[in-house]
């Protein structure tokens, strides 16, 4: 027994091998040639030792012999090294088991121990306690000394095991660059060792390997070695050994990393429960994580699925490879059957998904127990995982992507309410091919995917246009559009939202977010409520100088609707200007066809010759209209003020005062883009005696100028350098160019281009060149109007220095008349009761030449800021007696909620009550109005888009349906003892020098001038009963949009593009319809939220100085002779040179083609008629008009009419002033008398 036990020590110190080479001696024939071998020394030394052994005990091997027995099995070609079919696979098993089992047995020992050692040590704390209290008095201090030391030794230890637990942590943690590469190595080597695996498991379950020779099983073992160093770090990191030691990835380590240590032990290797490292699979998504490459929930979701799915698919086909090849252990592994691992994973798919096909199944008890609960667990696992797998990747976003900027080419990108209506209508102005070729790519950024009709839209357009799925308010999402290389942002709000506020606020977020994430992008918004632009000038990188914009659709709506209460069709007009319209040839003479031809111009801005510098900006626009067929409307001018905030300012018909400058940028209404650079081309000397303008284009001699001007440019640079200043600033400029002006002309003769002509140009330049010097170059320059110390004689048409002006005498520096910036009438604020007329008040005051404003609204309704439809009407450059009388008919409730922002403005008045009853209408005299506007805050609280304009559209057919007595009026103003102005023959009003259109009075509300706000383009039909307007026809080309009765905010959406290609546009459009809005101004009013008034100064003063829209009636007055078969191109130039007036448009009466008279009294818009146009006498001309000075002196002065063809009877406030040589001193009225006979003729509240 003791040999015995030898013999099995023996063997066992061997390792094996001496079992294997026993065999070897008496099994040798069996033995395969192909199999390894141990060594020879090896086999030989392990024979003799087994020989020896057997003869000299042979009863103990013959005791052993049945338990030997029990191992023995067939020799097959799986275990090719031990003849006597011994397999060792216990002992790996048993590595394993005893690791997992004996380190769980010590850390519940340790945690016992640690618990018992906790109880008694605080049973003897408290007796050592009480000891101590006991005590106290009578221990010295040095005997407590050596338990002080003993507790700061713990106390070491304790903050020593701390720190290296610390440590650990951080080592293992992905917070650190270098935990985070631990981790990731720690898993690409689980896969390397998953991939050795693989490679293992086309060899027998159980072979002998020589760790020598064996290269896959030494590249094995250093994995594994790292997995335990790896090992001891989680384990020292792990705050609960327990739970860390029954982790998966602790269990993966304990099967996978021991048997490798017996492998190289016992020169043998198992396949065994390698397989278990595909569980590390599962990490897969934390690892991207860790990463930075998976970011989004979804993606992250995917992932995840995808791990367990895997890992739990080659884990199972492991085991089933594992026992399908070796067998049951109690048949003695007679039962296995040769299965390769990738057709174990087939059979683990075709399981799962309940298919099996049977071609391959389990033979083994184990594998098919195995089955049993797999089948149960991975059918659910299939049937869960598998479909939210196809849906996640079904799901990804379609237009996830990231824009890859073309070089060369910009990029915008469009954000906020992205849908098919405000895309198509985006595209369509942006794309239009009357622009110059746009070599711009648009990049559209939202958060929902598009619908198939929007999708089709942008398919159609793939060439310029493309889709992102994502938000402005995400900074990846911002970096996927490659916002920082973007040429411009643009955001599109929902105009027909039922809260503009919320709306509002989340444009100004995502503003505040991409302004956040690069603050020099330029932006265009919309915003639809006038009081929330307030709020992006607390965005620190918001500058309005450097290209950002607001377009504020309330403001420019309400102002459009103003402006036509001035001058009836001026909405139309501006509309058709700034939006991108193709030319629609008509050849019958119909409305349409004048109609259509002023609907193909647009608004187009492009810097002036040299050839016009010098000249007077009338003398420049007469010359463009009648030579290059462009009117040019307004110019940009350069301040010679440096102290000014804003050095560059639009000048809409300045007048003949000013000069044009060396580059200056002017604005032409055109009907092509193509047109207007004949303004730049133009050259005196070659086009001079040119009749066609279509042959002006670029000259030799013009790069020649060019050319010169460029070295003359470098040469005031030179000077500069000399004296070490700037070029504004350099004393010695004026002498340097002088002395080498002469040298200049010598060596750049200009045989072919007049050098007179050249030298005034440079002459111009060099006077226009800002100097605090050279005041002469101020007097010729003419731009410094605002400078007292300016010469009168040169300022003649200066305000402020005209002998005898009124504004000079009627400064009163304790009455404030204007607000602070001298822009708008003001009065001081008015509590609203005093402003409320009861109806019976409103009947016995004798309204007319008023603006009734019929607007629907409630305590719930969305303010829609009357103040921007009052400041036009109450611009400076009206005088007080030009003002017409507001007044508001509609909910007290409501009214109340605006006031605040009304209550600063003269003239206004409220009656309680709704726009249809026609008691309320009558009451305020709606006959006798220049214009009625129809207004609702209700609209877009309704979901029906057809309902919307309902009570709109009533209103409107309502006034319409009344009928009036002519007599009414004069009755009521007889009963007054008074009659209304225009009624009275013998009125100096009445002139016909005035231009005024006299007809008979409104009997029926068919003719009373009426502008109504639609939501609904398509609404526009239900206003006229008469016209024959198709449903689907487009806007602009229905009769009441054309007539100018009929707005809608949505033509206000050409604005986004045309303010991208030019921000000027934005800006003469502001100042045109707002009455001269300034961003200071709206600082001022962001501040205060209302108007702040001012005393008069001279400089407030100054600013009246500006020109307004009026209509000029040809039927009698000053220009009654061109108005019967005249040509328009003769009342141009007539009127721009006699009274610096710029003609622009005609509105003309629908029927004024017809050989018969008819008695429509509609009148349609024709926008810049060409020069051969032939007028007719009942043609009213938009024209802007120069402020008269004199015209405030006395109501009596020579005027001209701003009315509308259906204002037959108005107030002298609808009278506008013709500039007048004639004497006007001995006409004294001054205001305050004017204002006191006023209050005797009407009574105003």
């Amino acid at each position: 027994m003791a040999n015995g036990g030898g013999g099995g020590g023996g063997s066992s110190s061997s390792g094996g091998g001496g079992g294997g080479g026993g065999s070897s001696l008496r099994m040798s024939s069996n033995i395969h040639a192909n199999h390894l071998s141990l060594d020879a020394s090896s086999s030989s030394s392990s024979s003799s030792s087994s020989s020896s052994s057997s003869s000299s005990s042979p009863s103990s091997s013959s005791v052993h012999e049945p338990k030997m027995d029990a191992l023995i099995i067939p020799v097959t070609m799986e275990v090719p090294c031990d003849s006597r079919g011994q397999r060792m696979w216990w002992a790996f098993l048993a590595s394993s088991m005893v690791t997992f089992f004996g380190g769980l047995f010590i850390i519940l020992l340790w945690r016992t121990l640690k618990y018992l050692w906790t109880v008694c040590c605080h049973c003897g704390g408290k007796t050592k306690e009480a000891q101590k209290i006991n005590n106290g008095s009578s221990q010295a201090d040095g005997t407590l000394k050596p338990v002080e030391e003993k507790e700061e030794a713990v106390a070491a230890e304790v903050g020593w095991m701390t720190s290296v637990k610390d440590w650990a942590g951080v080592m293992i943690s992905a917070q650190t660059l270098t935990g985070r590469v631990l981790v990731v190595l720690v898993f690409a080597l689980s896969i390397g060792a998953l991939v050795i695996y693989f490679i293992d498991s086309s060899n027998p379950i159980e072979s002998c390997q020589n760790f020598y020779k064996d290269f896959t099983l030494q590249i094995d073992m250093a994995f594994n070695v790292f997995f335990l160093l790896y090992f001891g770090l989680r384990f020292i990191a792990a705050n609960d050994k327990l739970w860390f030691w029954l982790e998966v990835n602790s269990v993966v380590d304990f099967f996978t990393v021991p048997p490798v240590f017996v492998s190289v032990y016992l020169n043998r290797s198992w396949l065994g429960l390698r397989f278990l490292r595909a569980l590390r699979l599962i990490q897969f998504s934390e690892i991207l994580q860790f990463l930075n490459i998976l970011k989004t929930s979804n993606s992250i979701k995917l992932v995840n699925l995808l791990s367990i799915f895997i890992s739990t698919w080659l884990t199972a086909a492991g085991f089933i490879h594992l026992v399908e090849n070796s067998g049951d252990p109690w048949e003695n592994f007679q039962n296995n059957q040769a299965l390769t691992y990738w057709e174990c994973v087939y059979l683990l798919m075709v399981t799962m998904s309940t298919v099996g096909y049977g071609d391959v199944y389990a033979k083994t008890t184990l594998g098919r127990l195995f089955m049993v609960f797999f089948i149960l667990g991975g059918l659910a696992m299939f049937a869960s995982y598998v479909p939210e797998i196809i849906e996640l990747i079904g799901n990804r976003k379609k237009y996830g992507g990231s824009y890859s900027a073309v070089s060369g080419r910009k990029h915008i990108v469009v954000c906020g309410h992205i849908t098919l209506e405000s895309v198509s209508n985006f595209l369509k102005d942006f794309l239009h091919k009357d622009r110059d070729d746009v070599n711009v790519e648009i990049v559209f950024l939202h958060n929902i995917s598009p619908n198939l009709e929007l999708e089709a839209l942008f398919k159609r357009h793939f060439t310029q246009v493309e889709f992102y799925q994502g938000s402005v308010l995400n900074p990846h999402d911002l970096a996927r559009v490659k916002i920082e290389s973007a040429d411009a942002c643009l955001i599109l709000a929902n105009k027909y939202c039922a809260d503009p506020d919320a709306e509002d606020a989340s444009n100004i977020m995502r503003v505040i977010s991409i302004k956040n994430y690069h603050p020099k992008i330029r932006i265009i918004t919309q915003m639809l409520q006038y009081h929330n632009k307030a709020h992006l000038l607390n965005i620190p990188s918001w500058n309005w100088k450097e290209g950002d914009d607001a377009i504020c659709l309330a403001e420019l709506k309400l102002g459009f609707i103003a402006q036509s209460c001035l001058a009836q069709g001026l909405s139309t007009m501006l509309a058709n200007l700034f939006s991108m319209r193709s030319f629609i040839k008509i050849e019958e003479d119909t409305w349409q066809k004048y109609y259509l031809e002023g609907v193909s111009n647009e608004m187009y801005t492009e810097y002036l010759s040299s050839a016009f510098v010098g000249l007077s900006f009338p003398t420049v626009c007469e010359l463009c209209f009648v030579k290059l067929k462009l009117l040019m409307i307004a110019i940009e001018y350069k301040s010679a003020n440096r102290e000014s905030r804003s050095r560059k300012r639009i000048l809409i018909n300045p007048g003949n005062h000013l000069k044009i400058q060396e580059g200056t940028l002017g604005f032409f209404i055109a009907s092509d883009a193509k047109e207007v650079k004949r303004a730049f081309f133009y050259c005196k000397a070659c086009h001079d005696d040119i009749t066609d303008p279509k042959r002006i284009k670029k000259c030799g001699c013009k790069r020649l100028i060019y050319s010169k001007t460029s070295i003359y440019k470098r040469m005031r640079r030179a000077c500069c350098f000399d004296c070490g200043r700037s070029e504004r600033d350099c004393s010695c400029m004026s002498g340097r160019v002088r002395a080498n002006m002469d040298t200049l002309e010598r060596t750049f003769p200009l045989s072919s281009v007049s050098v007179n002509d050249c030298s005034t140009s440079f002459r111009t330049f060099e006077d226009e060149q800002p100097s605090t010097l050279s005041p002469q170059k101020k007097q010729r320059n003419g731009g410094m109007r605002n400078s007292p110390s300016s010469s009168p004689k040169l300022m003649r048409h200066d305000p402020l220095l005209i002998p005898g002006n009124d504004q000079i005498d009627n400064m009163d520096s304790n009455v404030k008349k204007y607000d602070s910036t001298g822009m708008f009438h003001w009065c001081a604020p008015k509590e609203i009761e005093k402003v409320i007329l009861t109806r019976s008040e409103a009947a016995m005051t004798v309204l007319s030449g008023h603006v009734v404003v019929c607007i629907f609204g409630d305590v719930s309704s969305a303010l829609i800021g009357l103040r921007n439809l009052v400041m036009p009407l109450r611009a400076s450059n009206f005088h007080y007696h030009e003002l017409k009388h507001i007044v508001f008919v509609g909910s007290i409730e409501y009214l109340k909620r605006e006031w605040e922002t009304l209550h600063n403005f003269p003239k206004v008045s409220i009656l309680p009550g709704t726009p249809l009853s026609r008691a309320d209408l009558r009451a305020v005299n709606i006959n006798l109005c220049d214009m009625c506007v129809i207004l609702s805050a209700n609209q877009n609280n309704i979901d029906d888009t057809s309902l919307q304009d309902k009570e709109c559209i009533l209103a409107s057919l309502n006034i319409k349906s009344m009928q009036f007595d002519d007599s009414i009026g004069v009755l009521q103003a007889n009963s007054q003892g008074f009659t209304p102005p225009g009624m009275d023959r013998s009125s100096p009003d009445n002139s016909p020098v005035h231009g005024m259109l006299r007809q008979p009075s409104i009997t029926t509300g068919v003719n009373i001038p009426i502008i109504t706000e639609l939501v609904n383009d398509t609404n526009v039909q239900f206003l006229d009963q008469d016209d024959d307007d198709d449903p689907d026809t487009e806007l602009y080309l229905t009769q009441p949009f054309a007539c100018g009765t009929a707005f809608a905010v949505s033509v206000l959406d050409s604005l986004m593009s045309a303010t991208y290609f030019n921000d000027n546009i934005l800006t003469l459009i502001r100042t045109l319809v707002t009455g001269g809005a300034t961003p200071e101004l709206e600082a001022l009013i962001a501040e205060e939220n209302a108007l702040r008034g001012g005393y008069s100064t001279p400089q407030t003063l100054a600013n009246r100085d500006r020109c307004r829209v009026a209509q000029l009636a040809l039927l009698d007055g000053p220009f009654a002779d061109l108005g019967d078969g005249g040509c328009y191109g003769d009342l141009f130039c007539k009127a721009l040179k006699t009274y610096n007036m710029l003609c622009f448009g005609i509105y003309r009466l629908r029927d004024a083609h017809l050989s018969t008279p008819s008695q429509c009294t509609k009148r349609y818009v024709i926008t810049n008629p060409p020069y051969e146009f032939e007028l007719v006498p009942t043609d009213l001309i938009f024209c802007l008009m120069q402020f008269d000075h004199n015209a405030g002196q006395s109501r009596a002065s020579l005027s001209h009419s701003s009315h509308s063809s259906q204002s037959s009877s108005k107030k002298s406030s609808s009278v506008h002033s013709i500039p007048s040589t004639a004497n006007r001193q001995n006409r004294p009225k001054s205001r305050e008398s004017r204002d006191k006979q006023n209050r005797k003729e009407m009574v105003y509240r």
